[in-house]
């Protein structure tokens, strides 16, 4: 199979869709790989090692996605729709749920759309989600953290405080994977955090794992509303897969923070969990809403690229191979949790989620393999 390696080109995205050792392993395989000039390069990958691993450089996107499969970080752009082709494999992040425009290119195109965040494996978690899940929700502390300083108009708080002086409060919607990892990034730091969830199996688990530094909460419109008043660092890490974020907190939750709180919501690229978020790049992250600073960075993973690349790839390489050695029909009708990243086949909408947020007409995905 030929395979495509784009460079990305979203706003400040440095993450690469496959490092020289996979692009080494795919041709190993005996499969021909096209990197593009220059699309490791930031994360410190040159054309020369993608050649010494086997790849053949691209001077141009148009010729990469000339291949049978491309290989993404994160979803195709405005420029990149033209390039697709009917029949290709695109194998990257999407989040179509909250991006009518983008579902809709990728049914005219009749492509093969597998979105990394969807696969599951054989326990129902996401493997291809876990890791950057992991990196966003410490980054969403760092942020927070920043943002708080008075000079970023922030409230002039330091997060863990110092001795005689208590460290400010951390809120957090959400006790999965990002939720878990910015706990013990603000734990670490000596902040005070509670973690809401309506799991308490979930709860359990994380009361068992941090102790009685973690204040668990059961998940409820009013406790949801009773902790964000007095939080000065808000963290939104809930989590429906495939489906737009539920939009847990209100405008009235946000008006009762004070001014110079924060507001970082990680599951912007579900829609965001707020009613008062709105996606944001790095070149513009924030904007004040009601006095309370909000973080909305769509691909926040992209600002510690060279780790979020080795990470992805960590997890992606086997998916990309069972693609690659099987053709895509036959990987997804043998692999249940890969079929569960197919999106979007031939014009249809494979994701009953998907279908159901934007109104489409769900197809199973054995109809089309």
């Amino acid at each position: 199979m030929k395979i495509g390696i784009p460079k990305e080109i979203k706003n400040h995205e440095y993450r690469v869709g496959a490092t020289p050792g996979m692009v080494r392993a795919l041709v190993e395989a005996g499969h021909c790989v096209v990197v593009q000039s220059n699309a490791g390069l930031a994360v410190g990958f040159s054309d020369e090692e993608y050649e010494l691993a086997g790849g053949q450089i691209a001077l141009s996107a148009e010729e990469v996605y000339l291949s049978e499969m491309i290989i993404k970080v994160k979803e195709p752009q405005e420029s990149e729709f033209s390039l697709l082709k009917e029949g290709q494999i695109l194998f990257c992040y999407l989040h179509l749920a909250p991006d009518p425009y983008q579902t809709e290119q990728l049914i005219k195109k009749k492509v093969i759309a597998i979105a990394y965040e969807t696969v599951t494996d054989a326990h129902g978690r996401l493997p291809l989600l876990i890791p950057m899940s992991e990196i966003a929700g410490r980054i969403a502390v760092q942020v927070g953290a920043n943002y708080l300083q008075m000079n970023q108009g922030g409230k002039g708080l330091l997060l863990g405080g110092v001795p005689g002086v208590l460290g400010a409060r951390v809120v957090i919607i959400g006790g999965g994977i990002v939720g878990t990892e910015a706990a013990r990034m603000a734990l670490g730091l000596g902040a005070r955090v509670v973690i809401l969830d309506k799991d308490l199996h979930r709860l359990r688990q994380l009361d068992a794992l941090f102790g009685p530094a973690l204040r668990t909460l059961y998940s409820s419109s009013h406790h949801i509303d009773e902790m964000i008043a007095h939080a000065d660092l808000l963290i939104g890490s809930v989590l429906l897969p495939g489906k737009k974020a539920p939009k847990l907190i209100t405008e009235t939750m946000i008006e009762r923070m004070g001014e110079g709180s924060v507001f970082v919501d990680v599951a912007i690229d579900q829609g965001g969990c707020s009613e008062t978020s709105r996606p944001t790049t790095h070149d513009d992250p924030i904007y004040k809403w009601n006095g309370v600073i909000h973080y909305c960075v769509t691909n926040m993973p992209g600002a510690v690229a060279k780790i979020s690349t080795m990470a992805l790839t960590n997890a992606t390489m086997d998916y990309v191979l069972l693609l690659a050695n099987h053709g895509w029909k036959r990987a997804l009708l043998n692999h249940k949790g890969l079929r569960d990243g197919l999106n979007v086949a031939l014009g249809n909408v494979t994701n009953a989620s998907v279908a159901y947020d934007l109104n489409y007409e769900y197809v199973v995905p054995e109809s089309v393999c």
